[in-house]
């Protein structure tokens, strides 16, 4: 492991929505996270404790057929992108993505790979396998260092 990089073993639904928490803390002013893994690994389940530790009580689902899930909380926003029904990546510009990357809304991106070169770089990779009850999370910053340092705080 390095200074841009972060393994974990999580052993429960319990311990991913407090992941959730702790990257939402460490994004207070917003950025760009990309969640990749099978469907199935967690991704929703990460977003969902995210949300739940900003006091969103509400229903979190995927946005599979959306796209996107907007969430305003506290006057802070928050995008939940799903891109795996995306048929081509040019289809975000039609959908105004620039609009959602502002740069005081944090954005979470399910397949960010489907949006090849409509995205801009990643503060955080969060990369989760998943092997029956257990899930390995790999966090890798990316080329800001916005959230490294309260992640890395954390662990």
């Amino acid at each position: 492991m390095n200074k841009n990089d972060i393994k974990l073993v999580i052993q429960s639904e319990q311990e991913m929505m407090s992941l959730g928490g702790k990257i939402a803390d460490a994004f207070p002013q917003g950025g760009l996270i990309f969640l990749k893994g099978d469907l199935g690994a967690g991704k929703t389940t990460l977003a969902r404790g995210l949300l739940r530790h900003l006091g969103f009580n509400g229903t979190v689902k995927s946005p599979t057929y959306t796209l996107v899930e907007p969430y305003l909380i506290d006057d802070r926003k928050i995008y939940h992108f799903d891109l795996y029904r995306l048929a081509d990546p040019e289809e975000l510009e039609y959908m105004g993505i620039r609009d959602y990357l502002s740069s005081d809304a944090l954005c979470l991106v399910e397949w960010p790979e489907k949006a090849q070169g409509f995205l801009a770089q990643e503060d955080l990779n969060v990369l989760i396998q998943h092997a029956e009850e257990m899930r390995y999370i790999h966090l890798v910053f990316g080329g800001s260092t916005n959230g490294k340092q309260g992640l890395t705080a954390f662990f």
